[in-house]
């Protein structure tokens, strides 16, 4: 886990126990109490979610990044052989025809 995500669970969590405290100690009924606190950890789950969504397209795009370059290094290391192999067949060409005249 990045240090990014282990500090936004960290806010996230520590959120959710201040709310949940806060809310114990608020001069309000027991059922206003628990309606709050569940309301409370619905908004965390939906703000977790979300980030664990923007983790996800993050990585994602990462891997994809990752994978043009590799292919793109691919194609560039194909042509450069190509290139030497080609250049090579030519000077065993070359040496092969003065060999022959000689």
């Amino acid at each position: 886990m990045k240090s990014t995500s282990k500090i936004l669970l960290g806010v996230i969590t520590a959120a959710a126990a201040g709310a949940v405290i806060g809310m114990l100690f608020a001069p309000d009924k027991g059922n206003e109490i628990r309606s709050k606190v569940k309301k409370t950890a619905n908004e965390l789950a939906d703000e977790l979610l979300s980030a664990i969504r923007r983790g996800k397209s993050q990585y994602q795009d990462a891997k994809d990044d990752l994978r043009n370059k590799a292919y793109e290094l691919k194609g560039k290391a194909q042509q450069k052989f190509d290139e030497v192999a080609d250049e090579a067949d030519e000077q065993y060409n070359a040496t092969k025809k003065k060999l022959q005249v000689s």
